[in-house]
């Protein structure tokens, strides 16, 4: 699993932080999102999915992985 985030898309929202802060955290400035981790150990990927259907701007996605 790999994520992305479109920092243009996103509203600060802040859900996916909320969700897995460990996998997400937000700048200071304009509170929009930051993958912390790109491709998030086993233990987090439920939590990620989830972080990723609460997400209000679809700002994150996922894929398989690295080509």
């Amino acid at each position: 699993m790999r994520i992305t985030a479109d920092a243009e898309r996103c509203i600060g929202s802040g859900m996916c932080v909320l969700t897995v802060d460990e996998v997400f955290d937000q700048r200071q400035d304009d509170g929009k999102v930051i993958v912390l981790r790109p491709e998030p150990p086993a233990e987090t990927r439920d939590a990620v999915r989830r972080a990723v259907g609460l997400c209000p701007a679809t700002a994150i996605t996922l894929s398989a992985g690295l080509p």
